[in-house]
């Protein structure tokens, strides 16, 4: 692969050892994330002499934190991907994208998901994956109960009740544990026409709408017992997935992955988008995930090298087809969506568009993600108050802001 690079960096051509964090995508725990960037890795290496990448990869629930932790210790990665990057911009940690990728690789990168990795008006997060999400149900069980796809709150409730009387484990299930619950508490926030923050960007977290979305969770979802065995803020998504694909789920919001997932243990998978109070919502939500590198040791110019290398169409294809994620470049996005042998993740393409994204050009968002993680499990409890939580989630997102 030839490529047109930046010299940024302060390394000259001796040996480099690239150290490379990335989150696992295994949706079984298993290690076929870290066999995929090591293969790349190799592959790059082969063409790059001079050039080692170190690959470690850790779980969602604590990439992010490890990250942290060693940027803190003064031990920061070259290369990270991760959840969010604008708060190591903020910090001056990280090179622009400008000095990393060469210019085609730039170019080739999707808009909105390149235009959402600006601080300032300049970018510092290089999209890595993408993903919608949409409404998942169990085929084989709403055909046993006679039920069709919920349109509405009401539906879901009413799919819900009858799941339950048919003795399903999960007949909604709701993770709102610390692994990504910052995801499952946007999408129920859209749900409503609510979300993280107002057309101009301002922190909107204890809004009537999103109040309003999780009085309802509160009192219908759990308050009726429809969300199965274990407690909202204690059920992670990954364990979650997993019930769904033993077919012990009737429906939980999901995104692409899990239907290979699901397929591999039989369960027919039906996908409608979360509908709002009385029909289709405003918008879905839309993750990119981020990829970033990190000025410390000085070795711009061969993080440069390595991500024009892991963005060429082979790889991002390679990923993006073993976890049934979407890609971030314009190439590899037109070859999926002519591609019939994605047929089942079309409608995710085509929700990518018109999706709304997690506030991550805010340098305060790693922070009130973090917040949110731990607090709005809570909200859901017999005891919980959506008013006041909400409340005091948003207080803490503006101070956070505003100490910025």
């Amino acid at each position: 692969m030839t490529v047109a690079l930046s010299g940024c960096g302060s390394s000259g051509d001796g040996d480099v050892t690239l150290k490379f964090v990335a989150a696992d995508y295994d949706p079984e725990g298993g290690d076929s994330t870290k066999q995929y960037w090591e293969g790349v890795a190799t592959a790059f290496e082969a063409e790059n002499k001079g050039i080692k990448v170190d690959v470690s990869v850790y779980d969602w629930k604590d990439v992010d934190r490890e990250v942290a932790e060693m940027v803190e210790a003064g031990d920061a990665p070259d290369i990270a991907q991760i959840g969010a990057y604008a708060d190591y911009a903020a910090e001056g940690r990280l090179y622009p994208v400008n000095d990393l990728l060469s210019i085609p690789v730039q170019a080739n990168l999707l808009a909105p998901l390149a235009e959402a990795g600006e601080v300032g008006r300049m970018a510092y997060g290089i999209p890595f994956v993408a993903s919608t999400r949409l409404l998942f149900y169990n085929k084989t069980l709403f055909t046993q109960a006679g039920l069709e796809p919920p349109k509405s709150w009401d539906g879901i409730e009413s799919a819900a009740k009858a799941l339950k009387e048919r003795g399903v484990k999960y007949p909604f299930a709701l993770p709102l544990g610390k692994e990504e619950a910052q995801a499952e508490t946007m999408m129920w926030m859209l749900s409503n026409g609510g979300g993280y923050t107002d057309s101009v960007g301002t922190y909107t977290i204890d809004s009537p709408q999103n109040v309003e979305a999780f009085d309802w969770l509160k009192d219908t979802l759990v308050g009726e017992q429809l969300t199965g065995p274990v407690a909202p803020g204690k059920l992670d998504r990954k364990p979650a997935f997993t019930a769904f694909a033993n077919g012990e789920v009737g429906m939980l919001n999901g995104h692409p992955s899990l239907l290979q997932q699901a397929a591999k243990k039989g369960v027919k998978v039906g996908m409608v988008p979360l509908p709002g109070p009385d029909g289709k919502a405003r918008s879905s939500m839309g993750v990119a995930d981020w990829m970033m590198g990190f000025k410390q040791n000085g070795h711009g110019r061969q993080i440069g090298k390595f991500l024009d290398f892991a963005y060429n169409d082979e790889n991002v294809l390679e990923f993006a087809d073993q976890y049934d994620l979407l890609p971030v470049t314009v190439s590899a996005s037109e070859t999926m969506a002519e591609d019939p042998a994605h047929k089942e993740l079309w409608p995710f393409l085509e929700a990518l568009s018109e999706s709304t994204l997690y506030p991550v050009g805010k340098t305060s968002w790693a922070k009130v993600s973090e917040n949110i993680k731990k607090q709005i499990g809570a909200v859901v409890t017999p005891n919980g108050d959506p008013t006041g939580t909400l409340g005091a989630i948003g207080r803490e997102a503006a101070a956070t802001e505003n100490a910025e």
